[in-house]
């Protein structure tokens, strides 16, 4: 290494050193605490109840059927979720990289649900799917439709489909947006070249476009997929976390606000934690080859 390639190297490590001490007091500290309280019977309201119990909280965590409901329950909103936020998605960026009048407001229009809070769509979609005033199941029942007399909220598998879909309404332009990016990229000479080729539009789609596209599909995906398996502010706002609806945030929540049982509240967060962090890794290492390809070829 020459010499200027270290002064270079030493000026990089002095300019984000900041950063990187910042970035250790807000994330780093925060969570060694958690960690450090997870490890104890913790009370707030009685003193001298704190005790070092090890692991003791995590065992009750990972024995009890609560956990496993919730964790069962956030995979599955999280994956069926993800997946139809990818294919909107996709179809949306398609539709707005198309030039026609009136493209850029309808990209604006398109792009608001993401800007709403979540817990105003929350709130918008519980009043929709009202038994007796909403819009929802006021338009099933004037067309006769099933579901129309449902109680969508109150019952398993509804309460679900409710919340996958204020999720899906809310985020799929947040892929739309991310794969809209990646299609701004793309060169016009492979088209050129497979219009020479003769392919159809299909096939253009499947063969040049779809494969072209995957680096930004798996980066809105792997986004997407560890905000998922974090959920809260819907479940909780919707359902409270009941008919099936129970998320491992909503229970680590309960544990810790309204049971004010901090350790077992604290066990329960980093075990969410460890879930969404070994599911990124898993992602990057068989799903995430585009990430790393489209990195080395920008580095």
């Amino acid at each position: 290494m020459s010499r200027v390639d270290a002064q270079q190297r030493r000026t990089a490590v002095w300019m984000v050193s900041p950063a990187l001490v910042i970035m250790f007091l807000v994330a780093a500290v925060p969570i060694g605490y958690a960690i450090w309280l997870s490890l104890n019977v913790y009370s707030v309201r009685r003193a001298g109840l704190s005790h070092f119990v090890g692991l003791t909280n995590y065992w009750n965590a990972l024995v009890s059927e609560q956990w496993w409901r919730a964790f069962g329950q956030t995979f599955l909103f999280a994956f069926t979720s993800v997946a139809l936020e990818v294919v909107i998605g996709v179809a949306m960026a398609l539709l707005l990289n198309v030039a026609f009048r009136g493209r850029d407001l309808l990209r604006s229009v398109l792009l608001v649900p993401y800007a709403v809070l979540t817990v105003v769509s929350a709130i918008t979609w519980q009043a929709m799917f009202e038994s007796n005033l909403g819009l929802v199941t006021g338009l099933l029942r004037a067309l006769g439709l099933p579901g129309g007399e449902q109680v969508w909220l109150a019952e398993p598998g509804y309460a679900m489909a409710v919340i996958i879909a204020a999720d899906v309404w809310k985020t799929a332009p947040f892929v739309a947006l991310l794969v809209l990016a990646g299609l701004q990229v793309i060169p016009g000479d492979v088209y050129e070249a497979a219009d020479l080729d003769g392919a159809s539009r299909l096939q253009t789609f499947w063969r040049v476009t779809l494969p072209l596209l995957r680096p930004a599909i798996a980066l809105a995906a792997i986004f997407r997929l560890l905000d998922a398996l974090r959920i809260f502010d819907l479940p909780f706002v919707l359902t409270k976390g009941s008919n099936g609806t129970e998320t491992m945030s909503m229970i680590a929540y309960q544990e810790l606000r309204e049971q004010r049982l901090i350790g077992q509240g604290s066990a329960l967060s980093i075990l969410t934690f460890i879930t969404v962090m070994a599911v990124s890794l898993v992602y990057i290492r068989f799903a995430g080859g585009n990430i790393r390809d489209v990195a080395e070829e920008k580095s």
